[in-house]
């Protein structure tokens, strides 16, 4: 297995959209009653190859999205596309959600469902067809769509990885 280094970015300079994914309220009964508080899991991007997600918690539902999204900019990676698409297929794996991206044609738009439909626009893919298989958790399947991403090589670092040159990884 290669070593795959993933690239962090840092957000100081990067104008960033966020994309809420989910919200769960979250009861805890106590000995005087139900106490409420909120989770909500945010994807923020720049559409532009950098993504990230974060969960926040809290007892409003503002706070708990706030922090969410202070949360996903401290965990930002780079993803390479290629002509608004992935450079090949690939499939993603966390907890019990799977995930499978498919490089698509020009025009074909973002086929992908919730979770994964965040993270692909967040990251600027403009065709992409996607299928979640397993767990349909939020969490989950968000974790799983970054780590697919992650895992995305282009032929630069193919080439840069085998020590050969570009040309050689496309001619054999």
């Amino acid at each position: 297995m290669a070593n795959i280094s993933v690239k962090k970015v840092k957000s100081s300079d990067i104008e960033f959209k966020d994309r809420l994914v989910s919200i769960q309220r979250v009861t805890k009964v106590t000995k005087g009653g139900r106490t409420f508080s909120f989770s909500a899991i945010v994807v923020v991007g720049n559409e532009d190859g950098v993504v990230g997600y974060g969960l926040g918690k809290a007892k409003e539902v503002t706070s708990a999205i706030s922090k969410g999204i202070e949360d996903a900019k401290k965990n930002l990676i780079r993803v390479r596309i290629l002509n608004g698409t992935l450079p090949h297929e690939q499939a993603g794996k966390y907890g019990g959600a799977n995930v499978f991206l498919k490089p698509a044609a020009p025009g074909t738009g973002v086929i992908a469902g919730g979770a994964m439909r965040a993270v692909l626009e967040s990251v600027g893919v403009k065709n992409v067809l996607a299928k979640s298989k397993g767990s349909s958790n939020p969490h989950n399947v968000v974790k799983a769509t970054v780590n697919a991403l992650m895992n995305l090589k282009d032929a630069y670092a193919v080439a840069d990885l085998r020590g050969i040159s570009v040309e050689q990884v496309f001619n054999g």
